[in-house]
């Protein structure tokens, strides 16, 4: 497989179940090494790297099973995204010296804005694990752009969310692409998002890139519909 993703660009990566889509997602993140091959982001290679390294690179992503800290609040979670941007130590937190003291407010001022965006500023002190799955969906995507990213890795973000949650999120995608100059991976089945959203797409089956091209490209390619439809033999 082989995949090259331009900056700014919103990429589609689509498959059956089972393709690799998350795999991709893996490898990129540095949750897994891959056996062979390369990944790299402006030149600098991501492997061998660990993932808070890949992180700070600018390299930030959700996950197709929604993963916030259930037990903290909304504005921690957005917090612990914030972490990787963060230049206090132990040892300045320990004695609450001024810098940290007025990072940690800065930091607090962010997630604040960053839950506005998403409009989650009326649950920033509720525990994450008490909202429903598309607020929890959005909190995510919230933790993730903490960490300001160049490059965001959405896994699923339409799974779960009714048509008009989808609809908004869509909306939400194509902003953020363009108010924080972002370059957008996503993995996603609903082909509503994937057809109405993306610059190109790529199709995975058996781990393998069968096609690639723009939506409507992709929508016509017999290949596509053979690997999600299946071949109807003659009779």
């Amino acid at each position: 497989m082989n995949l090259d993703v331009a900056e700014g660009e919103i990429f589609a990566l689509i498959g059956p179940n089972g393709a690799g889509k998350t795999t991709v997602f893996n490898v990129l993140t540095g949750l897994y090494a891959p056996s062979a091959g390369t990944a790299r982001l402006a030149g600098q290679s991501l492997l061998g790297l660990a993932p808070h390294a890949i992180l700070r690179a600018g390299v930030a992503r959700t996950f197709q099973n929604t993963e916030v800290f259930r037990r903290l609040s909304a504005r921690d979670n957005v917090l612990v995204g914030l972490h990787s941007r963060l230049c206090g130590g132990p040892l300045g937190g320990a004695l609450g010296s001024p810098r940290v003291r007025r990072e940690e407010r800065d930091a607090r001022r962010r997630a604040d804005q960053l839950l506005a965006r998403l409009d989650l500023g009326d649950v920033a002190d509720v525990d994450a694990g008490s909202l429903p799955l598309g607020r929890q969906k959005r909190l995510e995507l919230a933790r993730a752009l903490a960490a300001e990213p160049r490059v965001l890795l959405l896994d699923e973000p339409a799974g779960g969310l009714n048509p008009t949650e989808t609809r908004a999120l869509m909306g939400v995608i194509v902003a953020l692409r363009a108010d924080e100059e972002l370059t957008i991976l996503i993995v996603e089945h609903d082909m509503d998002l994937v057809m109405g959203i993306s610059d190109r797409v790529a199709v995975l089956h058996y781990g393998r890139k069968i096609a690639e091209g723009r939506p409507r490209e992709i929508a016509a390619d017999a290949a596509v519909v053979e690997a999600y439809l299946g071949r109807e033999d003659s009779a």
